[in-house]
Formats: structure tokens, C-alpha cells, sequence
């Protein structure tokens, strides 16, 4: 590379990521293959519209790379169709609200400090400037069981033109069988934001809403499905011709939304990222993404016993999925951005995070949020789960001794040495 100061800013970042160890829930490596698929000739080319039906010209490898992405995404997921142009998992949401809700119209989603999305409706977003949103928590904090009576209740009362079930921050799993009796009841578009954990539904070891009677699934394609940065909305429903408006019923919904990301919120798609979502997809199509997945869920759960054993509060009290939320402020009286940057110092990457109804500020919240994607990738098994728990105990409770930091990262770095990335495999 010509340009030395981003080549030398690469390989910095390739050395962070080699000699420490990813445990932000949201973050994953990528293989090889979808590296090159990213990095590829298709960023050269503008493919406004879809494939069959597009604006320029020069489209005949463009169309099969995005008919390849949509396929593969329909099968990984048993979906009627699949639209794999959203830039990320935000606008997927957004585009989702645009194709079914005129602004002033109800929603019913997960509190923001129960666990839910900014997408959401946080008051900071667009969306709750849009749209009147109204939140539903868990009913106990200590085992993460969402209030279903007060759902019901809520959505019998305002009568909410869409319903989301999906999370940012909940190591639980959502019934959705019962959000699904409500939505119905109500008659409301039953979406499921899944974007932690697509991965996943993908390796059957979590539910997939649509076995439940969901409409729609958004997700971003990196975290737990090991693809690029990029968004993906799933739907049922009839699809039909994206150029043709049609009645706004949530049978059209996969039209709906065709038509809300272009020309609705998008204009030209990002055909590197969509040949890169076309390999991550067939990559977890494979026998051995349905290893992997179940592999994330075992790791999370021995780390959480480990991370219980050395004095961490758990919320919810443990997980069931591929994240753990703790609060470090109850369990160790430092909060949570303490706690991050003492593990930074360490190569342990995590991220600091609100517990439900946190008494601390956001930017400086009691607890931490971790997960096991990424470490999983690499190869780590149950059987290194205690030492990574004590590896961030003996963080914390050296997080204002640099010295003793010091001597942590340098056991963190000789660990992570038995562990390759995929791309040096």
C-alpha cells in the first residue's frame, strides 16, 4: 500500500487484534474469503435497484452476486425474501418503520435500559421524533423474564401498529410464541430485531421468530453471523415487483420494504459488502456453523459460572444466549468505564454498559457488557472460560496498578499466541 500511514494503522489494529482478545458480544472475525470478497472490483460498480431491474448498465455479475446473497439468506433463515442492500442494522430498522408506519403511529419495543436498541425509539433518535414509542421492561431483573402482562396490556391499550421483539443487551431468550398472540390480538406487524443473535438462529441453537408467525426480522450480517458490516431485513409475505407500489397490507410487507430501501431510504447498494454477505452466508450454510454456534453458547455459559465464582453480579443471573451483561459497580464499586479501560490496559476488550434502571450515567454506567463470538472463532473452548474470568477479576482489582496491568497484558499476549485470526489460517 502506498499510503504508509493507513498501511502502518492497519497493521497496528491487525497487532491489537492478534495479541489480545475480543469479548465485545458485538464484534466477530471474518474469514479470508469474505475479506477478499470485501475488498474486492465490485466497490467500483453502481447498481441502483435490483437485480433484474436496475438503473445503469453493466449489471450481469452484479445481479448474480446480489440473487446469490438473497438466496442463500432466504434458505439460511426460511424466509420468503430477503433484502441484503441495508448499509447496517440501523437502517434496516428504519427502513422497516418507513414501509409500515406513518409518523405519529404507536410502537411497542424493548426499554433501552432493559436491553433494547437505540433504534428502538430511544428519545436521542430519529425514529422517536417519527414514531410514538412505548417501552416494556422485564418483570424481574434477577431472572430477565419480560413483564408479558404488562406487554398485553400496553398493546390492548394503545394499540400499536408494530410490535418489536429484539434486544441490544439481554442475556435471556424472548418467548415469541407469547409476543406473537398479543401481536395478533392487536393486529399489529410483528418484527424481530435479531441482530445479536442471527448467528445464531442461523446454527439452530436459538428460536427462529418465524416458526411463531413473525412477519419480519432485521439483523446486521457481522456480529454472530461472521460476515461483513452490513444490515439484512428477512420477511414473509408475497414479493412482488419493487417498481410497483402495492396495497399496504402486511401480506406485501417483502414489496413494502423493497420499495423503502430503494428509492425509499437508500440509493445505490454496496455490491463488495453484498458479494461479502453472499460468502459469510454460504460459509454458515456449512455443518460447521452449526458447531460453531453451539460452541458460543457453551463458552458464554462456563464464563458466566466462572465470572459468578470470582464475585461478578450477573444480571438476569447468568445467560442463555452468547452474552453477559455484569454489574461491576454493586459487585466491585468501580463503574463500568473503569472496568473497560482496566481491561483495554490487559488486551481483554469489552465494552461498559447500563444495567436496568442504572443509578450512574450512561457514559460511565455500573455494569459491563462481554460476550463469546469472537473468542469462539479463534478456537477457545469451556476449558479456558476460568481464565479469561480471572484474567478480568485480576483486572479490576488492579485497575489503578500499572504495573500490575503490565504483567497481565503480557500473560494475556502469550495466551492469545496459541490462537490464530481466521485470515492468518
Amino acid at each position: 500500500m502506498k499510503d504508509t500511514i493507513i498501511a502502518d494503522l492497519i497493521a497496528h489494529e491487525e497487532k491489537r487484534e492478534r495479541e489480545g482478545l475480543e469479548l465485545i458480544p458485538s464484534e466477530n472475525y471474518v474469514s479470508s474469503d469474505v475479506l477478499t470478497a470485501l475488498g474486492s472490483v465490485f466497490t467500483n460498480k453502481y447498481s441502483e435497484g435490483y437485480p433484474g431491474r436496475r438503473y445503469y448498465g453493466g449489471q450481469e455479475y452484479t445481479d448474480q452476486v446480489e440473487q446469490l446473497a438473497i438466496d442463500r439468506a432466504k434458505q439460511l433463515f426460511g424466509a420468503d425474501h430477503a433484502n441484503v442492500q441495508p448499509h447496517s442494522g440501523a437502517p434496516a430498522n428504519e427502513a422497516v418503520y418507513n414501509a409500515w408506519l406513518q409518523p405519529g403511529d404507536t410502537v411497542l419495543a424493548m426499554d433501552l435500559s432493559h436491553g433494547g436498541h437505540l433504534t428502538h425509539g430511544a428519545p436521542v433518535t430519529r425514529s422517536a421524533q417519527l414514531y410514538n414509542f412505548i417501552r416494556y421492561k422485564m418483570k424481574d431483573v434477577t431472572t430477565g423474564e419480560i413483564d408479558y402482562d404488562e406487554l398485553r396490556e400496553l398493546a390492548l391499550e394503545h394499540k400499536p401498529k408494530l410490535i418489536i421483539a429484539g434486544f441490544s443487551a439481554y442475556p435471556r431468550e424472548l418467548d415469541y410464541a407469547k409476543f406473537a398472540a398479543i401481536g395478533n390480538e392487536v393486529g399489529a406487524l410483528l418484527m424481530a430485531d435479531m441482530a445479536h443473535i442471527a448467528g445464531l438462529i442461523a446454527g439452530g441453537v436459538a428460536k427462529n421468530p418465524f416458526d411463531y408467525g413473525f412477519h419480519v426480522i432485521t439483523t446486521t450480517t457481522h456480529k454472530t453471523l461472521r460476515g461483513p458490516r452490513g444490515g439484512l431485513i428477512l420477511s414473509m409475505g408475497t414479493v412482488g415487483n419493487p417498481l410497483k407500489a402495492p396495497e399496504k397490507t402486511i401480506q406485501n410487507i417483502p414489496t413494502l420494504i423493497d420499495r423503502s430501501i430503494f428509492p425509499g431510504t437508500q440509493g445505490g447498494p454496496h455490491m463488495h459488502v453484498i458479494a461479502a454477505k453472499a460468502v459469510a452466508f454460504g460459509e454458515a450454510l456449512q455443518p460447521e456453523f452449526k458447531e460453531y454456534a453451539a460452541q458460543v453458547v457453551k463458552n458464554a455459559a462456563v464464563l458466566a459460572d466462572e465470572l459468578q465464582k470470582r464475585g461478578f453480579k450477573l444480571v438476569t443471573g447468568g445467560t442463555s444466549n452468547h452474552l453477559i451483561l455484569a454489574d461491576v459497580y454493586s459487585s466491585f464499586g468501580i463503574d463500568g468505564k473503569v472496568a473497560e479501560q482496566a481491561m483495554d490496559k490487559i488486551g481483554l476488550t469489552l465494552n461498559a454498559n447500563s444495567i436496568a434502571d442504572d443509578p450512574l450515567p450512561p457514559f460511565r454506567p455500573s455494569g459491563i457488557r462481554l460476550g463469546t463470538p469472537a473468542m469462539t472463532t479463534r478456537g477457545l473452548r469451556e476449558q479456558h472460560m476460568a481464565q479469561i474470568a480471572e484474567w478480568m477479576k485480576q483486572a479490576i482489582d488492579a485497575h489503578d496498578d500499572i504495573a500490575q496491568l503490565d504483567r497481565l497484558a503480557v500473560e494475556v499476549k502469550l495466551f492469545t499466541a496459541e490462537f490464530k485470526l481466521p485470515n492468518e489460517l
